[in-house]
């Protein structure tokens, strides 16, 4: 099957293991597969959550978007332009951005507007390009009064925010986020995750969040689970998340409503299995609560 032209990302069975250790004795162990057989496609301009436990292979997988990893078999292709070749690999890095975990490991200037505009600056944009570029990509993520203010000096969640404004400054067409909110505070992550909605929605970037947050993933178009290095779930969150068992036995939590529509469902209540919102819970919880207060058969009053 040929990929689409509104494919952003087409990653076809791909393997990929890390360069064999030594025992003790100074023999050769053959290290196993990280990724074994991973076949995914992103529609350009998409939102697609990345889950797994640690160990998954999920984080190895958004290496390979970046081209930071190349595949032992399989390819990858970032907007047409297959990831292995050399030659591409500028355009690769332009067109699919990477934020970190740590921002720290991110920021290399020592003011804000500075460190945003590292990356076009090396890719020898013109000044008066890079000055507008890194104006728009502080307004994006809201970081505009910052522009002059050192990094040293910002919350966590407001270094990720530059992070993000810096591979913004790069015009990708494609950001790949390897679990940026895992060192934050809960105002610091909403931040961030307000900030990437609001870039997929607004300016059409196609998102990947790679995460092991349930909450996070429930607000994407479409979660993929990977287990043992291989993609074992994917489909709209709905659908996803209301496979609790599947979900419980691969070590994964649901979010706490789908959690609590299960449990009714456990216990006999008849309600919908696809429910990842809190308003769409309140919504099953006020029905029942109707249903209850119409109270038994009139005969038994």
């Amino acid at each position: 099957m040929n990929a689409s032209m509104s494919d952003m990302i087409d990653v076809q069975h791909i393997v990929f293991r890390y360069p064999d250790s030594e025992d003790d004795e100074g023999n050769p162990v053959k290290s196993e597969p990280i990724l074994k057989d991973v076949t995914l496609r992103v529609q350009r301009g998409s939102f697609t959550a990345v889950l797994g436990h640690n160990g998954s292979g999920k984080s190895t997988l958004a290496k390979h978007i970046n081209a930071i990893l190349l595949p032992e078999e399989g390819r990858v292709l970032v907007d047409g332009l297959d990831t292995a070749d050399e030659a591409n690999l500028f355009a690769v890095r332009q067109k699919a951005g990477m934020v970190f975990q740590n921002p720290d490991n991110q920021i290399v200037a020592t003011i804000v507007e500075e460190d945003v505009a590292f990356a076009p600056e090396n890719l020898g944009v013109p000044p008066e390009e890079i000055r507008r570029r890194v104006d728009d990509a502080l307004r994006a993520v809201h970081m505009y009064e910052y522009r002059s203010h050192a990094p040293s000096q910002l919350s966590g969640g407001q270094k990720q925010r530059v992070a993000i404004a810096g591979v913004i400054a790069m015009q990708p067409d494609c950001i790949v986020l390897d679990e940026p909110t895992a060192m934050l505070d809960p105002q610091g992550r909403q931040e961030v995750l307000e900030t990437i909605h609001r870039l997929n929605r607004e300016q059409g970037i196609t998102i990947v969040l790679i995460t092991h947050d349930m909450e996070e993933a429930a607000q994407a178009d479409r979660v993929v689970v990977i287990d043992d290095g291989r993609i074992v779930l994917d489909d709209t969150p709905e659908k996803v998340f209301s496979r609790v068992e599947e979900m419980k036995a691969l070590g994964l939590d649901v979010p706490q409503v789908t959690e609590l529509i299960w449990e009714l469902r456990q216990a006999g209540f008849e309600v919908p299995s696809e429910i990842i919102t809190e308003d769409g819970c309140v919504g099953v919880l006020e029905a029942l609560l109707r249903n209850t207060a119409s109270g038994p058969d009139p005969d038994h009053r």
